[in-house]
């Protein structure tokens, strides 16, 4: 067992979050499908977080960070992508798409919405109305062109076949689930939108990088502009805790971001031991969790369609005015 995972140390740390994310998961349906409402409400709270782990986990496979063989990534990859609702994209397409973020820098889309959605007022007016009332309405929309881009891009039309299995398999699914309770259609996307929430969280406030619409393109000359200085001054770590680094499990240690891009091949477990040894270049790039939490709440709307330029100073107490952007989710590959 020892020599199915890259590293020796590697067995107990992730047999447990695979554990979790897979039994959390089976076990979240169930109390879901309860008639006692305080199982429902502890069903939502354990289902949504079990698919956070399983998209941490779906990153560390991107990275190859968990089996001594790739073929093991693959197929674990793409059995998460089934529990966080990514399944009608293909699992190298999310790979690709997060190498690229590591290798050049930057937030690498094939679709930057926020000219597009300049140009459409009234759908923008409506996705404002859903972030005012906290409904991450853009990250929904950005898995929804997972559905839609393989049957308006030339480029993708091999997915095609892929989209409409998968749609009436999920369909086939959730009727299922529904047969035996209809309030699972209610409790599911509560569930859902926390596992968006908390993900989204993590995901503003950890880079001032620009968006650069290339993910369809070869690498280009955009894409070697910035050295490893750019990389770590425009990446922040968000922890939960400094205090009490076991809190940060709760995101399977994806807060320690700047240790992440200092060594991206070093598995989830050690990344507070990598953070430690560069104490000094990670800690002024630690922004306070409570000024983030304000800015969540802030910004929402404003967020939409903003874009932080690179060198952005944003840390100890400015944290609060940290805008940050959403749309650019390793689960959506576009």
């Amino acid at each position: 067992m020892v020599r199915l995972f890259r590293h020796d140390d590697g067995l107990l740390p992730n047999l447990s979050a695979m554990g979790y994310a897979f039994v959390g998961y089976v076990a979240g349906l169930w109390m879901l499908l309860h008639s006692t409402w305080w199982l429902n409400a502890a069903g939502v709270l354990l289902l949504g977080h079990a698919m956070v782990i399983a998209a941490y986990l779906l990153h560390e496979c991107a990275h190859n960070t968990l089996f001594s063989k790739n073929r093991h990534h693959a197929w674990l990859g793409e059995a998460l992508m089934w529990i966080v609702g990514a399944s009608y994209g293909r699992y190298e397409d999310i790979r690709h798409k997060h190498v690229r973020h590591h290798t050049d820098r930057a937030d690498v889309v094939a679709f930057d919405f926020r000219p597009w959605l300049s140009r459409h007022p009234l759908v923008l007016r409506s996705l404002q109305a859903l972030e005012w009332c906290y409904v991450p309405a853009v990250d929904m929309l950005m898995h929804a062109l997972v559905l839609v881009l393989p049957f308006t891009l030339s480029g993708r039309r091999d997915r095609r076949r892929r989209v409409v299995v998968v749609v009436l398999l999920r369909l086939a699914f959730f009727a299922s689930l529904a047969w035996f309770s209809p309030r699972v259609l209610m409790l599911y996307p509560l569930s859902y939108l926390l596992m968006l929430h908390m993900l989204r969280f993590m995901d503003v406030h950890q880079h001032t990088y620009s968006v650069l619409e290339s993910l369809e393109m070869p690498r280009g000359a955009e894409a070697k502009r910035h050295d490893r200085a750019f990389e770590q001054a425009n990446t922040f770590s968000n922890l939960i805790s400094q205090r009490h680094p076991w809190l940060n499990l709760l995101v399977l240690n994806f807060a320690y971001h700047n240790a992440h891009h200092q060594q991206p091949g070093m598995p989830w477990y050690r990344l507070p031991r990598l953070h430690d040894q560069f104490l000094d270049l990670n800690n002024s790039q630690v922004l306070p969790f409570s000024r983030l939490l304000s800015s969540y709440h802030r910004y929402r709307v404003k967020r939409i369609i903003n874009g932080d330029p690179p060198g952005l100073d944003v840390r100890g107490d400015k944290a609060s005015a940290f805008v940050g952007v959403v749309g650019v989710s390793f689960l959506t590959a576009h």
